[in-house]
């Protein structure tokens, strides 16, 4: 399976991933990204990755 990562040092807490997976991301109190769950099931984590737009989103 891919572990999907947040680079919390990139992650600027836009929302964009939550809006588009809110399965696997939450923007949290302090106000960066979280994943929440590895194994999405509902969403197109490339997609997800691609549209970060700070880069902050990867997959291992």
């Amino acid at each position: 399976m891919t572990k999907i990562k947040i680079d919390e040092n990139l992650c600027s807490g836009c929302g964009t991933c939550e809006a588009a997976c809110p399965e696997c991301f939450k923007v949290g109190e302090n106000f960066k990204a979280h994943v929440i769950k590895q194994d999405c099931q509902g969403c197109d984590l490339d997609e997800v990755v691609a549209d970060c737009p700070m880069g902050a989103i990867s997959r291992e």
